[in-house]
Order: structure tokens, then C-alpha cells, then sequence
């Protein structure tokens, strides 16, 4: 909208100058001394990142002179469009008081969440800011902004960027999140080290407690970004595979990449059960156009979870990873898939179960970080999933780590697939064996039985079929055309009460 008074009657140009005049202020943020400094450091302000993220000329800003002599409060909030669909946006402004949180802000991120369901669009926020502001008198009996985000969870997409010092109620977004990045340079905490060393004693740099070492391992952070631009684009990246809504379904993506055989899995995967390799290279010839994208690789790092097209659908893909603990589920692992299994199914995206484990991680270390709670958690969110699953198992699969992975028959999957001489049961049979002193003779007998297993669930339909590692592809590619039927009406949002942190 222009602020341009040239031409206006006379009785409105000196009301319209005043307006424009206040506009000018809100919009100044902390001035060009502190603008200047935040270029300098290679950092873009508030107002830049909002440009830089959606669609060029899209942003229509509301509240914009909320905060009196304060400019816009400190957070720039509004709508605008992504790829052509709309969000609401809020970004803190660290140049304006330390991005803190006044009455005026707090009501503005309030409205933008609450917005944000109301219309059935995707939250995004920006943090970079210290908290609520000391002294602000409008922190009483108000309604918080958590409680209109948390209204979102699980029925509009919330992602979060760090790209900043974020403290205290700020950051609290973060973890009822869907997805979160931080640039490199960027920190979240519960308190900043100045509150820490008063409070413990404790004299830590923002760095060593909340920057990326700490907030990626904790689970906290998904993905890491190595500037404002490159967190900008993962946000955008990681809404393309997204419906705007859980009361709407993932986009088509038109794609040339249909039918093909797979036989590149052959020299990927390798027949002895005892060999590693990458499961990433397996994801990358499924996929269509070899392209997917990994969140939270830095974090459980024995699943792989996905975002990836199929036959131009989007798909969740959640993989075992044989190159970490020779592909046993951890607790880190099996949180982390079942936060994401929750994900998809809160907004209608299918699930693609590539399985290769030896079962949950076994041992003191794993008991005390809470493998049966994590792995009961994790079986819990793919059983009790409504969205399409589909399930493929590439060399074995044992007890309570097939049942997490989608394995176990009538769970509602559309298609449950094996390779030929997948290995199944409580425990392989080297375990086996050594578990009940088994003799030699024993022994060859468990081996043999343990060869034969893949055939023997199949004939009693155990799985779907038995498939040729080269026709994995095609065959999920059916199993999907099939599932994508039942996309008969607009979809309601699963019952649930939000994503859980």
C-alpha cells in the first residue's frame, strides 16, 4: 500500500501524512545504526527475512503500529504466499529491544496463531529474541500466544527458524513445532547465560548452551542451516511436501519419473545380513527423480525419516539405517520416528516403511535411556496411524523391531512386502543359539530355519508378497495408486490431542 500522498484531496492529505508519518516509524525498526550492524555481521533483519521468504510482493502486515514509541512492537507479523499458497508469518526483531516480547507483541502473536487455524494455514515464526521485557505492564490476566499455538498442533503445519539468541517464552514454540531449523551462529535456551549465572553460578556462552551442539543432539532442532538464506529455503523446502491444513491432503506433483525397475538395489544392498551399507543410496533410487530430503539427520541417526515424492505424491519415508548400530532401534531413534510417524499422519501424508534391523538396541546404556517406553511409543504412533502405510522389508526384521516398522500383519497397511530370504523371528539365529547353549548340530538347524523364514511367513501370507529387490519401486508405486483411491472426500483431522514435544 502506498504512502504516497501526491494527489489525494486536500481534506484527507493532512490525516493520510500522518498516517504514512506513524508507518515510517513502525517500520524503522531499531534504527539504521543497529540495521547497519545486523548487515555487517552477514545477518538479514526482521523485515528481510519475511521478503526473502515468501513470494515477492505477497506480505500483508497487521499490527503494524501496535507498540506506541516501540516500532511494531518488535515483530513483524502478517500473511503472504508460499509457493502461491498462504501463511502467516512472524518474525522477531532483535534490532527493537532485543526482539522482546511486549503486551502489544504478545496479543500479535496471539492473533497470527490463531489466524493461522482459522483459516487453515501454516504458522511460521522466526525467532530471534530475549524473552518477555522486563517492566512490560500487560502480562496479567491476557491470553498467552502459547495457547493459540498450541491450538495449532497437529491441525495447521508449525515450523520454526532460529536465527538468533532465542530465550524464555519465545522459544518455547520450538518444541510443539513440526519442524525446526537454526542457522550455525544461532542459540535457544529455556534462559540465556546471563539469568544462568545468576541463577547456578554457571558461566556458559550462548553457544555451548543452546547452539547447535546442543540443540541438534537433544532433539530439540531438527535440521542445521548455514545462514538466514539457507534456513529460508529448508522452511520452504519442507512445506512443499506439506497440505496447508490437516483438513486438506498433500499436493500432486507432476512428474515424468513413473514405473522402473530398481535394479541398482542388488549392488547397494548386499545379500549377507552381517554386511552395512547406506540406506540413503536405497531411499535415492526409490524415490521419483532420486530426490528426497532428510530431517533430523543429526539425531537418532539409526532411522532415516524423509520427505520424498512418489509417483508424485509425497510420502514419509522411515528407514533403518544399517550403517548406525548395524540398524538397532535406539531410544533417540525410535523418538525421533515416532514424532514423525505423528507428523505424517496429522497431515495426510503416506508412510513408507523400509525395514532392515536386528531388532531395539539391547544393554545396560539402552535400558537406562528408556528403549522400551521409546520403542513402545514409536509402535503406538505407526499402529494407531491412519494415514496410508506401506512397508517393505529388505533382509531382516526381528521381534519388537519389525512390530515398530510396520511389519506385523493387520495393521492396516496397503502393502506389506519382503525380499526373498528375509530373516524373521524373536532374535536371529546366532542369538538364538547362543541364548539356549545350542550345539553344532542345533545351531545349523536355527540357520537353515532362519534362511527359510521369508518363505515360510509367505506362505501364510506373513507379507503381501515376496518381491524382487527390482521391482521395489513399482510395486510400491501399485500400493500407493491403490491407497490414493480412498481419497474420496476432504479429510477431517486425526483425533488427537497436538504433536507431542
Amino acid at each position: 500500500m502506498s504512502d504516497d500522498v501526491t494527489g489525494v484531496p486536500d481534506d484527507w492529505r493532512e490525516t493520510l501524512e500522518d498516517l504514512a508519518e506513524r508507518r515510517r516509524h513502525a517500520t524503522s525498526m531499531g534504527g539504521e545504526q543497529r540495521l547497519a550492524k545486523r548487515a555487517a555481521e552477514g545477518r538479514l533483519n526482521a523485515r528481510q527475512r519475511v521478503a526473502a521468504l515468501l513470494d515477492d510482493g505477497t506480505f500483508r502486515e497487521f499490527g503494524r503500529l501496535v507498540g506506541d514509541d516501540v516500532p511494531s512492537d518488535a515483530f513483524v507479523a502478517g500473511s503472504g504466499l508460499i509457493d502461491g499458497r498462504p501463511v502467516m508469518l512472524g518474525a522477531e526483531d532483535f534490532t527493537t529491544l532485543a526482539g522482546t516480547i511486549g503486551g502489544g507483541s504478545n496479543a500479535k502473536r496471539y492473533r497470527l496463531a490463531e489466524l493461522a487455524l482459522n483459516e487453515r494455514v501454516p504458522l511460521i515464526m522466526l525467532l530471534d529474541g530475549a524473552g518477555f521485557r522486563p517492566g512490560s505492564r500487560s502480562h496479567g490476566r491476557s491470553p498467552t500466544d502459547l495457547l493459540a499455538q498450541a491450538r495449532c498442533s497437529g491441525n495447521v503445519p508449525i515450523i520454526t527458524g532460529v536465527m538468533g539468541a532465542s530465550a524464555g517464552h519465545g522459544a518455547l514454540i520450538a518444541p510443539i513445532s513440526n519442524f525446526v531449523v537454526m542457522t550455525e551462529d544461532s542459540s535457544i535456551f529455556t534462559a540465556g547465560p546471563p539469568v544462568v549465572k545468576q541463577s547456578t553460578g554457571e558461566d556458559v556462552h550462548k553457544l555451548d548452551l543452546g547452539g547447535p551442539s546442543v540443540a541438534i543432539p537433544s532433539g530439540l532442532v531438527h535440521n542445521l542451516a548455514a545462514n538466514d538464506q539457507d534456513a529460508l529455503e529448508q522452511i520452504r523446502r519442507y512445506l512443499s511436501y506439506f497440505p496447508s491444513s490437516a483438513w486438506s491432503y498433500p499436493m500432486h506433483r507432476p512428474t515424468d519419473d513413473g514405473y522402473r525397475s530398481t535394479p541398482e538395489l542388488l549392488s547397494i544392498i548386499p545379500r549377507n545380513n552381517r554386511q552395512v551399507y547406506d540406506m540413503r543410496r536405497a531411499i535415492e533410487v526409490i524415490v521419483d527423480d532420486h530426490q528426497w530430503w532428510e530431517v533430523q539427520a543429526g539425531y537418532g541417526e539409526a532411522i532415516v525419516c524423509a520427505l520424498a515424492h512418489l509417483g508424485g505424491e509425497s510420502v514419509a519415508i522411515v528407514a533403518n539405517q544399517p550403517q548406525v548400530l548395524a540398524g538397532s532401534i535406539d531410544a533417540d531413534a525410535a523418538s525421533k520416528a515416532a514424532r514423525f510417524i505423528t507428523i505424517a499422519d496429522s497431515f495426510h501424508l503416506p508412510i513408507v516403511f523400509l525395514s532392515d534391523n536386528p531388532g531395539v538396541l539391547p544393554g545396560t546404556v539402552s535400558e537406562r535411556e528408556g528403549i522400551l517406553r521409546a520403542g513402545a511409543r514409536m509402535f503406538a504412533a505407526q499402529s494407531l496411524a491412519t494415514t496410508v502405510k506401506l512397508h517393505v522389508t529388505f533382509r531382516k526384521a526381528y521381534g519388537f523391531g519389525s512390530m515398530v516398522m510396520g511389519m506385523v500383519s493387520f495393521d492396516r497397511q496397503t502393502g506389506s512386502y519382503a525380499f526373498p530370504g528375509a530373516t524373521l523371528g524373536a532374535m536371529g539365529a546366532d542369538a538364538s543359539s547362543n541364548a539356549s547353549k545350542a550345539d553344532d548340530e542345533v545351531r545349523a538347524e536355527l540357520r537353515r530355519l532362519e534362511l527359510q523364514a521369508s518363505y515360510n511367513s509367505a506362505s501364510n501370507l506373513g507379507f503381501d508378497e515376496l518381491i524382487d529387490p527390482r521391482e521395489t519401486r513399482d510395486v510400491l508405486l501399485d500400493g500407493l495408486n491403490l491407497a490414493m483411491h480412498r481419497r474420496q472426500a476432504v479429510p477431517e483431522p486425526v483425533a488427537r490431542v497436538g504433536i507431542t514435544p
